[in-house]
């Protein structure tokens, strides 16, 4: 049994250490709101974050992640993802919405770090998240709006 701390709770799951935390959210704790897309950490669909930091939880091992606070998008609170979310809704970003967990958990990770980012830092702060219907406009605004709203 692995003991993990997943959304502000400390559950344990019959798993391998091998096991990556994503099909661990998923299939055994039911928690799916954090996407498969690629496999090998490149997409950010499996985004979720651990300790406050975004991480990709398809390439993280169950075993590897100890202490380690977990949220999921199932979770996050606080000012900058009520921001987030809200801006996210306000602009309509989402298209198909496949990879907008993982858009929303970087994006509060970015916001948390830097208040008042410019294109630039969003550029770099949402780097490996790929949304394949080109939404990257609308999430570089909403991004911005949420900014203006955590000032």
């Amino acid at each position: 049994m692995i003991a993990l701390n997943v959304n502000g709770k400390t559950v344990e799951i019959d798993a391998s250490p091998e096991m990556p935390l994503l099909w661990a959210l998923r299939d055994l704790l039911n928690l799916t709101g954090t996407k498969f897309g690629c496999g090998r950490a490149m997409c950010g669909a499996c985004t979720v974050h651990i300790d406050g930091e975004a991480a990709r939880s398809c390439s993280i091992m169950v075993g590897t992640v100890g202490d380690g606070r977990i949220v999921t998008i199932e979770a996050v609170d606080g000012p900058v993802a009520k921001a987030v979310i809200e801006a996210w809704q306000k602009l309509d970003v989402v298209q198909c919405g496949y990879c907008q967990s993982g858009q929303i958990m970087s994006a509060i990770t970015l916001l948390s770090a830097n208040a008042t980012p410019s294109d630039e830092d969003i550029d770099l702060g949402m780097e490996g998240n790929i949304c394949r219907c080109g939404t990257y406009m609308r999430i570089k605004a909403a991004i911005h709006e949420a900014a203006k709203t955590l000032k």
